[in-house]
């Protein structure tokens, strides 16, 4: 429910810095800057910065000298009046500034709600209000640019296309329908077939780029596995440039997944130490190796580990049959030690991904394995055509899979010459799917699970 209340947050992050932005957005933004700032000179006008004194009109007291600006409705962040103050960056300064603000006639701002006023307003849809959050979040330069593209609205523009599309057909049928004994020429049935088969072809291509697009989003997974003391942990904390994990020689140390990110050129890669793979010894062992199993499971790249140092043995096998199909690289560790183990023999025994002999006690190996693992990860996000938008939310897939699916019964109905009345309603279902991710159909359900994701002031 949008209420046209006036509301206040920190729009920097929490914590000491040297500068820090409060926002207020709504009918009394302006009004309440009035209230607690006061310009040396004459008053503020609108997109001009100004250097004045925040002021508790209670006491009289000077609580800072800071910055501000205000914003006209229509035409700011939100759609409504907007002031913010650009102020120290202490968190007692901040918070007195909001305290402020609030005493004067605003509230709290809840999770996204800046942004999701922005929607509602029309100054973004809802694809690019998740453009947003997603920026937010980047961790890698892949991350930004697909962010950036969906924020330009290149995602908006093709759903937005497509629904045209799909509703000038729906015209064709009503058309079909309300003139049916009208001497008018109107597309044969073959040709809206062929029109309704193109769109969801397409359709489904966007939808077919989900699973790239969400491991650009999120990140790419690495498990690391091997069996016991093949210096699983010792690569992790190579790979981190730090001591993340514990490193002994006693086997069976790492009882649970160990997990930090690094960033490879362009792509954030999440690592994850896992618990040797062998015949559990007790609970909490067995436990261990479960999840390990799982990580692997989910990861969308492994790291298997073995020990040039020993011969090979049966969890070796099992290393071997986890990574069978999967992308990832082998690190062949310990080879500053006596080799009994070769990359020849772990070929002839069913390894197939990319074989890297390092040591991690050698600070140079780090270079080679990050390379390697970059190469890794460039495969599985295989870069688009420079015209290809990559959706990275599954509320986006599940309404390209409705829109799809529908298409796909409209053009059968079409074919088989059933009724027009029954092709319009899949044909409808199609649009209303595809209006879903811009916000041009919606609900207040999907609005709070899409804004609850924004951090408090965005």
């Amino acid at each position: 429910m949008y209420v046209q209340d006036t509301i206040v947050a920190p729009a920097t992050a929490a914590g000491r810095g040297a500068v820090a932005i409060v926002r207020l957005s709504g009918p009394r933004a302006i009004a309440i800057l009035d209230a607690i700032w006061r310009p040396p000179g004459a008053a503020l006008r609108p997109r001009e910065l100004k250097l004045g004194d925040v002021i508790d009109s209670a006491t009289g007291a000077q609580i800072d000298r800071a910055m501000a600006t205000i914003m006209i409705a229509p035409k700011s962040l939100t759609g409504e009046d907007v002031a913010e103050i650009q102020c120290h960056g202490g968190a007692y300064i901040v918070r007195r500034i909001v305290a402020l603000a609030i005493e004067h006639g605003a509230r709290m701002a809840e999770p996204g709600e800046f942004s999701r006023r922005a929607f509602l307003n029309g100054r973004i849809d809802l694809a690019e209000a998740e453009a947003v959050a997603d920026l937010v979040e980047a961790r890698s330069e892949t991350a930004l640019a697909q962010a950036l593209a969906q924020l330009s609205g290149a995602l908006s523009e093709r759903v937005g296309r497509l629904r045209n599309e799909v509703i000038a057909i729906r015209a064709h049928l009503e058309a079909e329908i309300d003139f049916a004994d009208e001497n008018i020429e109107l597309p044969a049935r073959d040709e809206i077939a062929r029109a309704i088969e193109r769109l969801g072809a397409e359709v489904a291509t966007i939808g077919d780029t989900f699973a790239r697009g969400r491991i650009v989003r999120e990140g790419i997974r690495a498990a690391i596995v091997g069996k016991p003391n093949a210096g699983k942990s010792s690569l992790l904390n190579l790979m981190l440039g730090a001591e993340r994990a514990i490193v002994t020689a006693v086997p069976g140390t790492t009882r649970d997944v160990i997990e930090d990110f690094i960033a490879l050129g362009p792509y954030s890669i999440t690592l994850a130490d896992t618990a040797g793979m062998r015949e559990a010894g007790d609970e909490v062992e067995r436990l261990g190796i479960e999840r390990t199993a799982r990580a692997a499971r989910d990861a969308e790249l492994l790291i298997a580990a073995f020990d040039a140092s020993r011969p090979f043995q049966d969890d070796d096998a099992r290393v071997i049959e986890i990574a069978r199909g999967r992308a990832g690289i082998a690190l062949l560790n310990k080879r500053d030690l006596p080799p009994r183990l070769t990359a020849h023999e772990l070929r002839e025994r069913g390894l197939t991904i990319p074989i890297l002999g390092v040591s991690a006690l050698v600070l140079e190996d780090a270079a080679a394995i990050r390379a390697e693992l970059e190469r890794a990860a460039s495969a599985i996000t295989a870069a688009p055509a420079s015209d290809e938008i990559a959706i990275s939310r599954e509320r986006h897939r599940v309404a390209l899979e409705k829109a799809a699916a529908a298409l796909a019964e409209a053009c059968a109905g079409a074919l088989k010459g059933v009724p027009p009345e029954m092709i319009a309603v899949d044909v409808m279902a199609a649009a209303d799917a595809l209006g879903q991710i811009t916000g041009e159909v919606t609900s207040e359900d999907v609005l709070d699970a899409v804004f609850r994701e924004f951090c408090i002031g965005k």
